[in-house]
């Protein structure tokens, strides 16, 4: 591990001060950092502790819109019951993500912004990654890329976005509210992740110091009716193959809005608007749901070794509004 300075400081506003600094960077639950930290993929010269810093309280207000501290703990909105009742696509895709003991210490905050998960990115004797080593080029391109992305990828990256949470969240309409040394502003979830592009190693849009005070969702009948799917090799501590975040309000046989996010096959958390607006006006059934699904792979870029994800999209995806719409 190279060596830093732990900077404690007082308050949020000198936490953005100095997270602002050159190589800065910050740690709450330090779950993700402090693997980086310890295989030598970050070597920042100044690390501020947030611990104490952020609100961790988790609130469903009486219209039904949740907003969680930024350092809220992944177990506990888990096992939140309003959670569950009201968001229960969030609730079920905290509890498929990394182990309870993980889920205990890492925020809200930490889970949307970790690093991804391909194996070239995490491993410091590979030269070729550009996230590491902008301009070194990408390994996983003709390597083994099994598990990267499909969509939203580039000449320079195809490393797969491994936030579970954050699918859902963006599939019912999440904010993330931001501070740092300009002050505050509010983000849509689905804006906040950049595509790589030819700058990969940049992967969202804050500005030096800003950090993630809370996350707000608004309310939404689909997301009452909501679940996660997520397909794995495993079924313990293992990241999404694919996975789909899917809400449904359904009257009358017939679904009147949707939400669908798609996880394991983005760059990014990937919204799908086409197969949302092929969804609303449409009987529920498994008709409505296959032909709503083709749209899931619309630009999809396939490489050698994952193939397989295109048609894994489409009954990931189909299996999950089936399960929502029964509950309909």
């Amino acid at each position: 591990m190279y060596p830093f300075t732990l900077e404690r400081p007082r308050d949020v506003s000198e936490a953005t001060r100095l997270g602002s600094a050159d190589s800065a960077a910050y740690i709450a639950g330090g779950t993700d950092m402090m693997q980086l930290l310890t295989d030598e993929i970050l070597h920042p010269d100044h690390l501020v502790a947030l611990d104490g810093l952020l609100d961790a309280r988790i609130e469903v207000t009486p219209d039904q819109a949740l907003r969680l501290g930024g350092a809220a703990r992944m177990s506990d909105i888990a096992d939140d019951p309003d959670v569950a009742a009201v968001f229960p696509v969030i609730a079920e895709a905290l509890l498929l993500s990394a182990s309870g003991q993980v889920r205990n210490m890492a925020t809200i905050g930490g889970n949307l912004l970790q690093r991804t998960r391909c194996p070239y990115f995490r491993d410091p004797g590979v030269h070729a990654c550009n996230k590491r080593r902008p301009g070194a080029g990408c390994a996983a391109m003709d390597g083994a890329n099994r598990t990267l992305a499909v969509l939203g990828t580039s000449p320079h990256c195809i490393a797969t976005n491994a936030s579970d949470v954050a699918v859902a969240l963006v599939a019912v309409g999440a904010q993330v509210h931001v501070r740092g040394p300009g002050g505050d502003r509010v983000i849509a979830l689905e804006d906040l992740y950049r595509l790589p592009g030819d700058t990969p190693q940049i992967e969202t849009v804050l500005e030096p110091g800003e950090l993630i005070t809370a996350v707000v969702v608004p309310p939404s009948p689909a997301a009452r009716n909501s679940t996660y799917l997520k397909v794995r090799d495993r079924t313990s501590f293992e990241f999404a193959l694919t996975s789909a975040a899917v809400g449904l309000d359904i009257a009358d046989g017939v679904i009147r809005s949707a939400g669908v996010a798609m996880g394991g096959v983005g760059t990014k958390p990937w919204r799908m608007p086409l197969v949302e607006e092929a969804l609303i006006g449409r009987p529920a059934g498994e008709e409505t749901y296959r032909d709503a699904a083709r749209y899931a792979t619309e630009g999809a870029v396939t490489r050698e070794g994952n193939r397989l994800k295109p048609e894994l999209m489409k009954r990931t995806l189909v299996r999950a509004l089936s399960v929502v719409g029964g509950r309909a």
